[in-house]
């Protein structure tokens, strides 16, 4: 009964906190949240949309122990293997109970973008913390989409950082004029966090939400 009335609650209401951190490996990007134990996961995959900096282009998921997360509308097996599990129906502290769990977050299956979390600390209920998700601290801005993964990304920031290399001006373009890898803004990433919808949020709301963050007039 306790595990239906938690998925039932209100973003108003206490709710178990937890602490997560959220690395890109061998880069220096990084963001710690505290998010709501009680959101699913396609709640999570929005709220790491945001805080990151990405801009839901790309196919997802989740991999938890040897389980695998997903949006439904987008999980085709290929006819390997078993499918993905629907990441709607996955409550966050149903499926990683405990603190010290460290799972996977993959976006973009071409790039291949694995996001290590690691659950920090749980939090029991805590008045003061009702919104969905917070970000505590976090370094340095995500790389550009579709830059080619981790070798395209060291790539870019070599041609950037250097005004005579033949493909300088034509990769600022593509950059829209300008890119700061050390970029980092806690006060824009919790405006745009507290913009997301409890206890979904559907594509187009957060394509706006991320639309709006990028300042996109399209």
């Amino acid at each position: 009964m306790s595990e239906n009335k938690t998925r039932r609650s209100s973003s108003g209401e206490s709710a178990t906190m937890y602490q997560l951190k959220i690395t890109l490996p061998d880069l220096p990007v990084w963001r710690r949240l505290r998010v709501r134990g009680d959101v699913n996961l396609g709640l999570l995959h929005a709220v790491i949309q945001v805080a990151m900096g990405w801009t839901n282009s790309h196919l997802h998921q989740f991999s938890i122990g040897k389980k695998r997360y997903s949006d439904p509308r987008t999980n085709d097996d290929m006819g390997f293997g078993e499918p993905d599990l629907d990441e709607e129906k996955a409550v966050l502290m149903e499926v990683v109970p405990r603190a010290k769990t460290k799972f996977i977050y993959e976006y973009d299956f071409g790039d291949s973008w694995e996001h290590y979390i690691t659950v920090e600390k749980i939090h029991e209920p805590d008045t003061a913390h009702t919104g969905i998700a917070e970000c505590l601290d976090g370094a340095c801005a995500c790389p550009p989409e579709d830059c080619g993964g981790i070798g395209g990304y060291a790539d870019l920031l070599e041609i950037i950082k250097d005004p005579n290399h033949e493909e300088h001006e034509s990769m600022m373009e593509w950059l829209g004029g300008e890119f700061d890898p050390n970029a980092f803004d806690i006060e824009k990433v919790n405006k745009y966090l507290k913009k997301l919808k409890w206890p979904r949020t559907t594509e187009s709301q957060l394509a706006k939400v991320l639309m709006e963050r990028d300042d996109f007039r399209g």
